[in-house]
């Protein structure tokens, strides 16, 4: 039986093409031999300092909000707690159509077996010292010009790994096709000097 490998994530809860790609990566568990950790970055860190249309700077206002909770959640339950949290949240986001709110929060975290009261994270920063350091963590290898997702997967050495931007898909494969994915993936990113393979995006996230 072959050793199950590690591949690390780093989401912002309010992305799609994040929740995109993690809804992926779950399927790639159930056929590769793959165990899939689950980390915190912030496109409202990401992009402090930006000039941004006026829309997607109130995005990223609101945007602290998730990630702040995350953060709590993670150091009241421990890190393996961002896989449901994650799932809770992304659900009630992207398919329900939840606002970034008080109500949002405390439903996600009582539904994973948290407290609900960590939900007044959204509005402290104190949790933004730790989210900064996870948000670093994730991007410092992919350079600060991509957003989320980004995955850091095992290389094609030992105790190698391999950091890239995307996949960006839609919808998320399934079965042994979201393992063909993955087996591609990894065979371009672990290319010595390969960067980029991009095509304009012509549909939206396609939740299912």
């Amino acid at each position: 039986m072959s050793e199950r490998g590690m591949v690390d994530m780093w989401f912002d809860p309010i992305c799609p093409w994040a929740w995109m790609t993690s809804r992926w990566l779950l399927e790639v568990e159930q056929v590769r031999p793959l165990d899939v950790r689950f980390n915190v970055m912030s496109l409202s860190v990401l992009n402090e300092g930006r000039d941004l249309p006026e829309h997607y700077q109130a995005l990223m206002t609101h945007g602290w909000g998730p990630v702040r909770v995350c953060m709590a959640a993670a150091e009241a339950a421990g890190p393996g707690v961002l896989r449901d949290l994650y799932t809770a949240l992304g659900t009630r986001i992207h398919l329900q159509k939840y606002e970034l709110d008080e109500k949002l929060y405390r439903e996600a975290l009582t539904e994973c077996g948290l407290d609900p009261a960590l939900a007044d994270a959204a509005g402290s920063d104190a949790w933004d010292e730790a989210l900064r350091a996870s948000h670093d963590a994730g991007m410092k290898p992919v350079g600060t010009d991509v957003g989320t997702p980004v995955i850091h997967a095992p290389g094609p050495q030992e105790g190698q790994t391999v950091a890239f931007f995307g996949p960006v898909v839609t919808p998320a494969p399934k079965g042994e096709a979201a393992g063909k994915l993955w087996d591609g993936v990894v065979l371009v990113s672990a290319t010595p000097g390969f960067y980029e393979l991009k095509r304009s995006r012509e549909v939206g996230p396609i939740f299912d």
